[in-house]
């Protein structure tokens, strides 16, 4: 590999400044004529931004828009609004030749490792294959000599080349994803669930890779994960995602220290904590309801029909802004400052339910939905 990695005090300044980016899917109906009736909001207004040479995490639900916010930002999913700024440069109006010659710069690490690599292609091909497509192929020698190094960097020995996907395990396999992903020497590698489909010990490995790869080739990471102790463990700044929008933004220390939104308290609490006295004694958080259709969102703040929170004014009616509370930290609540300085209290899951129509159990409907979101918050990745 020849690219070397950004010294720490030559970092700093946005290499990727999404804004107002929107992808809606159309809601097609008709037997002989297919007419449009709806949109399916499944990214709707996000801004963010990642500075050169950190990592930002990106959590939330199943079906929040995560991986398509990802898609949208490589144009792998065309974005229906908004401008995607990378190193200056709006790849949402790029098309033809200079997009391809973009695409260089921004590789992707998808979350099935085998669905992703062409089961008829050996190791061999599927590393040379970027190179010759981008006009870095350099002769045979040149190409072997990448490849061997590629192979080096992510911990795979050469006699893996000849070998096809289905013959490797997990891990191997996302290994080769990594590797066949940094081949074109990006500046951006988007990580959509890359450990979500393998084993605890194996997650290690390639979380502690990535994190190498960054210190050694200057990457800058947009991690998409459900595991918040990965999130916690490779990030620099985390955003959460509700429904298609953002609703805070923070350091990754400060925001699980004291997440301010109320969604983002609703995930924490869902964590257990590995000490049988602090878990007993610590409040939940429940949330009442199921997470809205993205074709047909709440009316105001997305989140006020399940918010413990929730007022009688503002909520329901005026759409929040994602604002600064702090240097660094963005909520996208009305009443954030009221809920982290104790002046509003939570409601129980059924009065919030009561309000909307809801019937809940009198048990209350359980913590909020995290798939794997409650994995371990409090427990280090350890190095292997």
């Amino acid at each position: 590999m020849t690219a070397t990695a950004t010294p720490a005090d030559q970092r700093g300044g946005p290499l990727l400044r999404v804004q107002g980016l929107q992808v809606h899917f159309p809601i097609k109906r008709g037997i002989v004529v297919d007419r449009t009736v709806g949109h399916v909001r499944a990214v709707d207004g996000v801004d963010l931004s990642i500075d050169r040479g950190t990592t930002y995490g990106l959590v939330g639900e199943s079906g929040c828009g995560k991986s398509t916010l990802g898609r949208a930002i490589l144009r792998l999913v065309e974005p229906t609004a908004g401008s995607v700024l990378f190193d200056g440069t709006d790849v949402a109006a790029l098309k033809g030749e200079p997009l391809r010659k973009m695409r260089r710069r921004m590789q992707m690490v998808f979350q099935d490792p085998l669905g992703s690599l062409d089961p008829r292609q050996n190791v061999e091909s599927l590393l040379s294959e970027p190179l010759r497509a981008h006009g870095l192929d350099g002769g045979a020698a040149g190409i072997a000599a990448h490849i061997r190094s590629l192979l080096d960097a992510v911990g795979l020995p050469t006699a893996a080349l000849r070998r096809y996907p289905h013959e490797f395990s997990g891990g191997q396999r996302q290994r080769i994803g990594i590797a066949r992903a940094i081949a074109l020497e990006p500046d951006l590698l988007i990580a959509d669930e890359p450990v979500s489909a393998l084993d605890v010990s194996v997650q290690a490995q390639v979380v502690n890779l990535l994190e190498e790869l960054q210190e050694r080739l200057g990457l800058t990471y947009l991690v998409i994960a459900h595991d918040l102790a990965v999130v916690r463990h490779i990030s620099d700044v985390v955003g959460v995602m509700y429904l298609g929008s953002l609703v805070e933004q923070a350091p990754a220390d400060d925001l699980y220290e004291e997440p301010l939104h109320p969604y983002t308290r609703a995930l924490m609490s869902a964590v257990p904590v590995p000490d049988p006295v602090v878990e007993a004694g610590r409040e939940r958080i429940l949330l009442a309801g199921d997470l809205p259709s993205p074709a047909n969102p709440p009316s105001g703040c997305r989140f006020h029909t399940r918010c413990p929170w929730r007022q009688e004014t503002r909520c329901d009616d005026e759409a929040p802004v994602l604002r600064e509370l702090a240097p660094g930290r963005f909520v996208s609540c009305h009443w954030a400052e009221e809920i982290r300085d104790g002046v509003l209290r939570p409601k129980a899951p059924e009065e919030v339910a009561a309000t909307q129509g809801v019937h809940v159990a009198p048990t209350g409907v359980g913590p909020v939905e995290t798939d794997a979101l409650v994995q371990g918050i409090d427990q280090p990745v350890e190095r292997t």
